[in-house]
């Protein structure tokens, strides 16, 4: 089984190399009547889950977060406050994401101008018995605080290698250009203050 899961993950290193976890609080279904609390790349993200500086929102109709195919993740570094701060979370994030067998796919980063911090980005592939992972990663400052965003895509089945190379050609760039250049996120502290006043 394993030598199985590593020869998909590598058939997807292979064709894209030159370009989650479960919760156990309870999740907050979307209602068809209630916005979308952001907009990225077309689709429409609810919020499902939270817990302290990290928040999670996925599109409508996928509310199970045991069964979801496409994930936007917040996570809040209020510690960080600036860009060596921020080199060292992405770097933390990146080592973490190899001590749980994660194949990078790219590490890049977009240097600093006089009116724009260095941003950073990790692009991973987690392969699991029962599905295969894609984490594009986003690191940036933001209200003067460290965050990021990661888009994450989950394929379920066994034997997927191949279906995970043909979204990736087909998908990857796309996401990875529309991450980076996403305008609107949102700001994961103003996100935690807002929920806290909403559940006050």
């Amino acid at each position: 089984m394993r030598n199985r899961m590593t020869r998909q993950v590598l058939s997807i290193l292979a064709i894209t190399f030159a370009f989650g976890s479960f919760h156990l609080e309870e999740t907050r279904a979307a209602s068809s009547s209630r916005q979308p609390d952001f907009v990225f790349d077309g689709a429409g993200y609810f919020h499902r889950w939270s817990k302290d500086d990290q928040h999670e929102f996925t599109p409508e109709k996928q509310e199970d977060l045991k069964k979801w195919s496409d994930m936007i993740t917040l996570n809040g570094y209020p510690e960080v406050t600036d860009g060596d701060g921020l080199a060292a979370k992405a770097n933390a994030v990146l080592e973490n994401y190899k001590i749980h067998l994660a194949m990078v796919l790219k590490t890049s980063s977009v240097p600093r101008t006089e009116d724009r911090p260095a941003e950073h980005l990790i692009a991973v592939v987690l392969g699991r018995p029962t599905f295969i992972e894609v984490a594009f990663a986003r690191f940036r400052l933001m209200d003067g605080k460290g965050c990021s965003f990661v888009y994450s895509h989950r394929i379920y089945g066994e034997k997927i290698g191949d279906q995970m190379s043909v979204w990736l050609k087909n998908r990857g760039p796309e996401i990875e250009r529309s991450l980076m250049e996403w305008k609107a996120m949102p700001s994961p502290s103003r996100f935690k203050k807002e929920l806290l006043q909403t559940r006050s």
